[in-house]
């Protein structure tokens, strides 16, 4: 599997032609402790920057992305029951959607770990 990551602080590992997204830990430590997350439905089509799901945070709401095109084919319910994973396993357990990748070219426009942990370290 590969990570990507995108300039909205999302990252995006693909396995196969889905790719799972979440946030990474630094947008989670900067929205501070997670209250409230809104998922799409399965089935959405999405488009590359697109609203895919809202974060709420005692600190503010935040839009989270779509980094590439493609259809909603799962969402991460445990979320809804229990915000407070996006703090406790951002980069794990806390993902929020599945998407069936309908054009993989996009990914080329993603970085990787360490383009992203340089692009976060200019941010810091």
């Amino acid at each position: 599997m590969t990570t990507y990551y995108s300039e909205d602080h999302e990252w995006v590992e693909v396995n196969g032609g889905v790719a799972t997204i979440g946030i990474t830990d630094f947008a989670q430590k900067q929205l501070g402790d997670v209250v409230f997350v809104e998922l799409p439905e399965v089935g959405k089509e999405l488009e590359k920057g697109d609203e895919a799901a809202v974060v709420e945070s005692v600190k503010a709401a935040s839009e989270v992305y779509a980094p590439i095109d493609g259809e909603v084919s799962e969402v991460n319910d445990a979320l809804e029951e229990d915000p407070a994973l996006v703090n406790s396993d951002a980069e794990g357990g806390a993902w929020f959607l599945k998407v069936k990748i309908a054009d993989k070219s996009q990914l080329d426009d993603l970085m990787d770990e360490d383009a992203y942990k340089a692009f976060v370290a200019e941010q810091e």
